[in-house]
């Protein structure tokens, strides 16, 4: 049984980028597309799709490398986790890194990065940082 799976994803992730592979295949979730969307937008990965395949629909995200194939996800780091949720007011939204990484967060919006929950003046659960 699976407790957290956004932390699967992003380990999931996480390997692939390790070794370089050009797509990572996982179980699809609303959230999960949510935080593809948030790297599609943000320009980490190249794209995604949701692959209608029995027994359940999986989420394909094809990955991005470099033109030297340098990772372009460097880092990927669960925040906010089952047992402790992170929240942001847009107020206390910091940039990553100074402006080099993101946070994805889930707010009322939906699933949106730090610059876009700045903008739109919402907060919400902290869900992931990515650089």
């Amino acid at each position: 049984m699976m407790t957290d799976p956004i932390a699967d994803m992003l380990t999931r992730i996480r390997n692939a980028v390790n070794v370089e592979k050009p797509f990572v295949d996982m179980p699809a979730s609303k959230v999960k597309r949510g935080v593809a969307e948030v790297l599609k937008r943000e320009g980490y990965i190249w794209d995604f799709a949701v692959l209608d395949e029995k027994p359940a629909p999986v989420l394909r995200i094809e990955l991005k490398y470099g033109p030297s194939g340098e990772k372009v996800i460097q880092r990927v780091k669960r925040v906010s986790c089952p047992g402790r949720r992170i929240y942001f007011h847009a107020k206390d939204l910091r940039p990553v890194l100074g402006g080099l990484g993101i946070r994805v967060l889930s707010t009322s919006h939906g699933v949106i990065s730090d610059r876009e929950a700045r903008q739109q003046k919402v907060g919400g659960e902290v869900l992931c940082e990515v650089w």
